[in-house]
């Protein structure tokens, strides 16, 4: 409808026609003018095709959801209605404000405005009271972090209008949606306190970056010129090289700086605050500590040039203009006295440090990119000293040396510089502070990002005595794998193996150890995950752990099959049984006997094999071997593994499985399969033979049940309509299935009759998504070269 009309009333370019515009927009004017049905008609315009993408992007991200949640009737109504009320209170703002004097009220008094976004933000906050605990808290910081950068920085009437819509938007939704009982405040958990706080210094660096996009940006909060630099225009060249000969080579110098890549020096600290946002949000002291000194630097900077205005109000302003410019210093500064205020109220939610190396390794790439910096501008500079504007001493240029590592606008406000007029001198200028702050940024988001973890030198055995002792899962022994840190409960009665990828805390099944503390074991964890800045995710965990994690509030899909053949009435009689009993006749023709090992004690000539076996098959895919989950050579060479060979009469082996043993109660009660390789070659029903027969010498062992262990993305077909996630994963098994044949393991597995147990993954928060992807990609594929990356992507497309 909206772009309907702009395309029928031709408004699509630059908004609707001056005499159509004063007929639909609201304003101050247009109220006083009687136009009643401004803020209703000013629903159905933009102001440009830049406002008609921008808004049609806002409702796409909050109209749509909300017809699912709210309904379609209600939500058209929270529209109009949130349109209406919106730009009535935004208009009553400012016209208070132009009454009471405000300087930028006053000139927004004198405009009118048209957008569907004011309704649209109310309808988002609306839809965050129908929303989960997680996302309602996101949506609303979103919604109202939006409306205050595009109010308080960009400075528009729109701007104004839109955080009218939010906050009918919230109020409207309290009182739609409210509660019995008593009002309390809900308490974030450390993860999600230290995204809102990151969300607001982000907000706080973005919003500059923002309004430098508009031209006529005039927000209160708008001191971009301190940060978010701007190349001087021709007009403002010419007049400096009126002015003086000094000011005309500045004023080029700039211009040439801003014609060169090292322009990006323009967003530094906007840039910087970025950085400092990803390491608050995982909680880190050291961004802490940081954006507080970013933030007093910024205070200190307002507050010398408020000091230097109110000492020369002269060469600031025209004395009608300078209470206008005093109130615009306090503004400009509300907003790092905020944030410092915040920082600090917050801080016993930034408590992870850095460990000590990795302190030093920072200070020692950080200095080290300093003194080159250094060296090289005073050192190269003082060669050319005479490209330089006037000849530059030894001295100038260590004086000129801060203003290398500023933004470009505040160049010549602290220190004096020798301006570069030959070409290595300008080079020096341009890139050797912005070779410190490249270097520095990336070095603190790789220190930011890089997983913190305490290695304990006991935890794996205790780890594995308690898995002994109490038990586990039938995947519960890929917890003994190297690669694997351990979390146990306050008493030591539970315990779970993980992998941090970047924030993802990835466990290697579910907890394991007493049968009554592994529930609470799932919360425990992801308070302990909590606390470090990670994402919990749970991965190949049954029924008992699915449900324990949705108590939590977390989500779950299904991401395999564990398949379960019970041992004590085990016969292969039957037609349904055929294949079976074919491998194991064939094998006894052929001469073929099964052959038990440890595979640290198996003959070299056996194990040679073995490992030529498993080389050729690696060989044939072309693609590197999976882990996390799927063991290979290095997981056999294990005294608790077992080993069953196929091996003819003349000592050739032609497949082998592994089998885990499955605790209870101090010994084994069950075996899971793992290694499964067999000679291209050999005989063809190895796999077949070797698993049967292993079924057999474990029932007359006493074993309860034989686990075949999951194939990864496939599962048992079922009636049930899959959600969009699970049709996501079926349609990554079958891309999967010509390279790994996941699927046809499945499939092969159905041979032995087993039970069908679902195995899930669980995790707390559907955003971190393509993390957890990445994190489970990184497990499975940890070595993957670029060129197996290539023939990976072609088995995908082919």
């Amino acid at each position: 409808m909206l772009w309907i009309v702009g395309a029928v009333t031709g408004s699509l370019g630059s908004g609707p026609h001056r005499h159509r515009m004063e007929a639909v927009a609201v304003g101050v004017p247009a109220l006083a003018e009687g136009r009643w049905w401004t803020p209703a008609s000013s629903l159905l315009w933009c102001p440009g095709l830049g406002g008609y993408i921008g808004s049609t992007l806002i409702v796409l991200l909050l109209v749509t959801p909300a017809e699912r949640r709210l309904g379609v009737a209600r939500t058209a109504a929270v529209l109009l209605g949130g349109q209406i009320l919106g730009t009535l209170l935004g208009v009553g703002v400012v016209k208070l404000g132009a009454l009471t004097g405000e300087w930028w009220l006053e000139e927004l008094a004198d405009y009118r405005a048209v957008s569907p976004s004011v309704g649209a933000l109310a309808v988002g906050g609306v839809l965050s009271y129908r929303l989960t605990a997680l996302w309602r808290r996101r949506t609303r910081l979103g919604i109202v972090a939006f409306a205050l950068v595009m109010a308080l920085y960009v400075g528009h009437l729109q701007g104004v209008l839109r955080l009218g819509g939010a906050v009918v938007g919230l109020v409207a939704g309290a009182v739609m949606y409210h509660r019995s009982g008593p009002w309390r405040l809900r308490h974030s958990s450390h993860t999600e306190a230290r995204v809102l706080v990151a969300l607001v210094v982000a907000a706080a660096a973005i919003g500059p970056m923002v309004a430098i996009l508009y031209r006529d940006s005039y927000g209160p909060l708008n001191s971009f010129q301190l940060y978010v630099s701007v190349q001087p225009t021709d007009q403002e060249v010419a007049d400096a090289c009126a002015a003086s000969a000094e000011d005309c080579h500045l004023t080029h110098a700039l211009r040439n700086f801003y014609d060169s890549p090292a322009t990006v020096m323009a967003v530094l600290v906007p840039a910087l605050l970025l950085v400092l946002a990803e390491g608050l949000r995982r909680g880190l002291r050291l961004a802490w500590a940081l954006a507080i000194l970013v933030h007093l630097a910024w205070i200190a900077l307002f507050s010398y040039w408020l000091n230097d205005f109110l000492s020369h109000p002269a060469g600031w302003a025209e004395p009608t203009e300078r209470s206008t410019y005093a109130q615009a210093f306090a503004e400009q500064m509300l907003l790092p006295v905020l944030v410092v205020v915040l920082l600090i109220v917050t801080r016993a939610r930034f408590d992870l440090r850095l460990p000590r190396p990795t302190i030093r390794r920072l200070a020692a790439v950080t200095g080290g990119a300093l003194l080159v910096a250094c060296v090289a501008y005073v050192g190269i500079g003082y060669a050319v000293r005479d490209q330089y504007d006037p000849e530059a001493t030894f001295l100038l240029l260590l004086s000129g040396l801060p203003s290398e590592f500023l933004p470009p606008t505040l160049v010549g406000a602290f220190c004096d510089w020798p301006v570069p007029v030959g070409g290595t001198a300008q080079a020096l200028f341009q890139y050797c502070g912005l070779l410190f702050w490249l270097v520095t940024l990336i070095a603190l988001l790789f220190t930011f990002r890089r997983p913190r973890l305490h290695t304990d030198a006991d935890a794996a055995v205790r780890a594995r005595r308690l898995l002994i002792e109490q038990g586990g899962s039938t995947l519960s022994y890929l917890t003994t794998w190297d690669g694997n840190y351990y979390w146990f409960d306050d008493r030591g009665r539970a315990a779970v193996a993980y992998r941090v990828v970047a924030t993802v805390a990835l466990t290697t099944g579910e907890p394991f150890g007493a049968p009554d503390a592994r529930a609470a074991a799932v919360a425990g964890f992801s308070r302990h995950c909590d606390e470090r800045g990670w994402t919990p995710c749970f991965y190949s965990v049954g029924e008992e752990t699915r449900e324990a994690s949705e108590r939590l509030g977390w989500r779950s899909v299904q991401v395999a099959e564990d398949t379960v053949v019970p041992l004590p009435d085990l016969a292969f009689t039957g037609k349904k049984w055929q294949d079976v009993r074919t491998a194991l006749n064939k094998a006894k023709k052929e001469g073929i006997t099964a052959e038990w090992w440890s595979y640290p004690d198996a003959p070299v000539a056996l194990t040679d094999q073995v490992r030529s076996i498993s080389e050729e098959w690696v060989a044939d895919k072309g693609l590197p071997e999976m882990g996390f989950t799927l063991g290979g050579l290095d997981e056999l060479d294990d005294p608790s593994v077992r080993c069953l060979l196929a091996v003819d009469a003349d000592r050739t082996v032609h497949g082998i499985t592994s089998w885990m043993p499955v605790y209870g109660h101090g010994k084994p009660v069950g075996w899971t399969l793992d290694f499964m390789r067999r000679r291209m070659s050999g005989f063809r029903g190895s796999m077949e033979f070797l698993i049967a027969s292993a079924a057999l010498g474990f029932q007359e062992e006493g074993a309860r049940f034989l686990s075949l262990s999951g194939a990864p993305l496939a599962r048992k077909a079922t009636e049930e309509p899959p959600a969009a996630l699970q049709r996501i994963l079926d349609l990554g098994g079958r891309v999967l299935e010509p390279v790994y044949g996941f699927r046809s393991l499945l499939a092969f597995k159905a041979k032995f009759q087993p039970e069908y147990r679902p195995m899930y993954m669980t995790y707390p928060d559907p955003a971190a998504l393509p993390a957890i992807t990445r994190a489970i990609g990184k497990a499975y594929l940890p070595h993957m070269t670029a060129g197996q990356g290539v023939r990976l992507m072609r088995q995908f497309s082919s």
